[in-house]
């Protein structure tokens, strides 16, 4: 099972004087159960790659497949395989319309065609997903809530639609820290549990790091780079400055140290590697 674009293009615009490619030729295969972060400055093409994994962009040339179906055929099993993939846009508060938290979330199932009963469950097995109580919270009206509750409530009509990938544009944005490490943790815990396919969209190269197994990298539209995070971090770094992506700061912070004589692995990826590295460099572990 896997979403594959191939050899995908689309232009904003066309036959305009404001015309542009926002991506080029781009051919990507990501398998249900993957964690992947897609990283690259601003109008690289990321947010448009991913509008073009549910269908909510058509390619100007090539095709997507999500399990093997192409998503913009026509027919039943298109729809379905369209409704396989959730997307939380960047501040997915915007995304809230209804009148109380439990229209909101039961409008993907109930567009499914779910019973009442179905979407009940449906609704109750998101908001406990996201940590929100079914009835202190269901009948309240969503924008009576604070911004991480908001963002909670999106996240749970998108979980709602049990999709089996879930695409993640830039989540944390706007967040306090506390807030932040929340929502991850719920997402980490959702990936766990369902086993579904994960692609999280961050300027963020700590949540990359952090969270995803595999990288890739975008620029003019293009992936310039696709592999393992920890590999990509440590051994693309000219080409990550290329193209205006930097590497999280543990990885900076380890250099220093190991420039100062601190005996420091040459793996170190996130905070805790470098926090566990320095304790066993002054021999506190």
């Amino acid at each position: 099972m896997s979403i594959r674009l191939d050899n995908v293009s689309y232009t904003y615009m066309k036959k305009t004087p404001y015309e542009r490619t926002a991506i080029k030729e781009v051919t990507l295969t990501i398998e249900k159960g993957e964690y992947v972060a897609v990283i690259g400055h601003t109008g690289s093409g990321k947010s448009t790659m991913m509008q073009h994994l549910n269908g909510l962009l058509n390619p100007d040339q090539g095709k997507v497949f999500v399990d093997d179906v192409d998503i913009n055929g026509k027919g039943t099993e298109a729809k379905k395989s369209r409704n396989r993939v959730g997307m939380v846009f960047q501040y997915p508060e915007h995304q809230i319309f209804a009148e109380t938290i439990f229209e909101d979330v039961a409008f993907g199932p109930r567009n499914k065609g779910l019973s009442e009963e179905e979407v009940e469950k449906q609704v109750r097995a998101a908001l406990s997903f996201v940590g929100l109580d079914y009835d202190t919270f269901a009948n309240r009206s969503p924008f009576q809530l604070s911004g991480g509750q908001m963002r909670r409530v999106a996240i749970a009509g998108v979980i709602a639609m049990d999709p089996d990938y879930l695409i993640l544009d830039e989540p944390s944005a706007g967040l306090d820290p506390r807030s932040r490490d929340s929502i991850f943790r719920e997402i980490n815990e959702l990936y766990q549990a369902k086993k579904m396919a994960v692609i999280l969209v961050t300027h963020s190269m700590e949540e990359a790091a952090q969270y995803a197994k595999r990288l890739l990298v975008m620029a003019k539209g293009k992936i310039v780079i696709d592999g393992d995070s920890a590999e990509v971090f440590q051994n693309h770094r000219e080409a990550l400055k290329e193209v205006g992506v930097d590497v999280p700061q543990a990885i900076k912070l380890a250099d220093i140290l190991r420039e100062r004589g601190l005996d420091i692995s040459n793996d170190v990826l996130k905070t805790e590697d470098l926090v566990r590295q320095i304790k066993l460099a002054k021999g506190w572990l």
